[in-house]
């Protein structure tokens, strides 16, 4: 009788330790994402950025608002900037329309990225496949006459 009653007390400590991890893993997540929503509240997103624009030129650019924290250029012709406070990304939001390599940029404040939040729409699913079978493109496909045996014509 004595070893099922210490069964379930080592039971019973194994669960209170995996919901205070449980409890720490979801404290930990919540500081990160206070910690994002920071760092992107002093960022800004500059779009239309020329293909031979390096990082130090649109510090320079960006100079006048304050100091810049760091600079992140993507592929896409796109670039974060990051600020030390909130005051000099708000500055920033008023170069939008500036000229930098000859062409116009567009500075937007940076939006923070939550999980699990999907920006694009699903891809459309034919209710009746079997009616409307997806030949060809586009959502109405043209409709196509199965083929029949005929064996006069």
């Amino acid at each position: 009788m004595a070893t099922y009653e210490a069964m379930e007390v080592d039971m019973m400590s194994r669960v209170g330790d995996e919901e205070e991890d449980v409890q720490q893993d979801a404290a930990s997540e919540a500081a990160k994402q206070a910690s994002r929503e920071e760092v992107d509240s002093r960022s800004v997103f500059v779009n239309n950025i020329h293909i031979a624009c390096t990082p130090e030129e649109v510090q320079q650019h960006f100079e006048s608002c304050g100091t810049v924290n760091r600079v992140t250029i993507r592929s896409g012709g796109f670039a974060y900037v990051e600020f030390l406070g909130i005051e000099a990304a708000q500055e920033a939001l008023k170069l939008n329309e500036s000229e930098l390599h000859g062409r116009q940029l567009k500075v937007l404040a940076k939006r923070t990225n939550y999980p699990g939040m999907r920006q694009s729409r699903p891809r459309y699913v034919n209710p009746y496949p079997f009616f409307y079978p997806s030949y060809g493109y586009g959502r109405f496909p043209r409709y196509r006459r199965p083929n029949r045996y005929r064996p006069y014509n």
